[in-house]
């Protein structure tokens, strides 16, 4: 494949329903994709950088920069064999794996569709469909919060996960729990707490989560370890798995019993391969995260997810809780056992809306 040009485009997509975590309330998601022009293929890739630097130090503005000014231009007029070969081209760059991934895995669905080969099975990936879970946002009410977990428990779904933080978490939790004590249930805190919480955090104990998720701060592993030998709830850590060499290293530690991989975090989909396997080797359970994707991004998770270490329900949930169209087709549809069908399509196994792209399309860029 040689890259001969490259387009960013910034798309506006109002969500359904806000979702709120620690960090704020988003409304409408501003959606950065990239394309990859190779011989006549285009690759499609997004990149997850929220619209401000809470999440992460990435934000889709300096994304879109760092993109324009010098990973594009060090990928263009290149040949490449796979999409594992961009990755060492962007290197000299440091961190900034939001942007670098948006453009590898737009070449690895490009390498699929020169293949002709489902981008799962070029992944490594073995499940013929995925379990789902959903992740539901911080609620102006507890009664409301309670609706939607109604709601999403109809629709079939496997695991549900809330968001939580310092006065919306132990009152939630019991009020879950006292009317559905079965159900398979998470939290995720977005580093909300401080070792100082401890105490407060034992009480999660008594709700039988599957997890409590990156409760402490987002790039620590030694607090997290502390916490663990404290909790008989399994931490999962997020935003501090930044690659393979953080996984084992919080693996080791003791950090965690359980990884989320979000493809974009870790830097693309040749990252998210090598923390799956770390995490295999070690005998941790991994699934995958969310960030609001559109279909694009979207279609990438349900990929990964097909890989075997991905044993949890992750956050790969239909496009209709986000969108009122998606740009892709088929959009992402969830069955009423709360699994996703993997395609046998060569590439991405959805094809591209182009038409909504470009009604959606606020701003565009093409580097050559």
């Amino acid at each position: 494949m040689r890259i001969e040009a490259i387009t960013l485009r910034e798309l506006k997509m109002p969500l359904v329903h806000f979702f709120e975590t620690s960090f704020g309330r988003t409304y409408t998601r501003r959606v950065l994709l990239v394309t990859l022009q190779s011989d006549g293929l285009e690759g499609w890739g997004e990149c997850v950088a929220g619209e401000n630097p809470y999440y992460s130090e990435e934000y889709i503005d300096g994304a879109w920069d760092v993109i324009v000014r010098f990973l594009a231009p060090a990928l263009l007029g290149k040949t490449l064999q796979s999409g594992r070969d961009v990755s060492p081209l962007l290197a000299q760059v440091r961190e900034h794996r939001m942007a670098k991934a948006a453009l590898e895995n737009a070449a690895w669905d490009a390498e699929a569709q020169e293949k002709r080969l489902p981008l799962w099975k070029l992944l490594g990936g073995t499940r013929r469909e995925i379990a789902c879970g959903v992740s539901i946002g911080i609620q102006d009410s507890h009664e409301r919060l309670l609706e939607k977990i109604e709601t999403e428990l109809a629709a079939g779904y496997q695991r549900i996960k809330i968001k939580v933080k310092p006065g919306w978490d132990v009152e939630v939790l019991e009020k879950i729990r006292k009317r559905w004590p079965e159900i398979l249930l998470s939290c995720d805190a977005n580093s909300a707490y401080t070792l100082a919480d401890e105490q407060h955090l034992k009480y999660f104990d008594r709700f039988q989560l599957l997890m409590i998720e990156q409760p402490l701060w987002s790039d620590d592993f030694y607090l997290h370890a502390r916490l663990q030998k404290q909790l008989q709830t399994a931490l999962c850590l997020d935003e501090a798995i930044h690659s393979a060499r953080y996984a084992e290293a919080a693996l080791e530690l003791g950090s965690c019993r359980i990884v989320n991989i979000k493809v974009g975090r870790v830097g693309g989909f040749s990252e998210a391969i090598a923390v799956h396997n770390v995490t295999q080797k070690f005998g941790v359970s991994v699934w995958c995260g969310g960030m609001l994707e559109s279909g694009i991004g979207r279609s990438h998770n349900v990929a990964l997810s097909t890989l075997a270490n991905f044993k949890l329900p992750g956050d790969v949930s239909a496009s209709k809780r986000y969108w009122k169209e998606d740009v892709i087709d088929p959009e992402v549809e969830v069955s009423p056992q709360g699994t996703i069908a993997i395609s046998d399509k060569p590439g991405r196994g959805y094809e591209i809306r182009k038409d909504l792209i470009e009604k959606l399309t606020v701003r565009k860029d093409e580097v050559k």
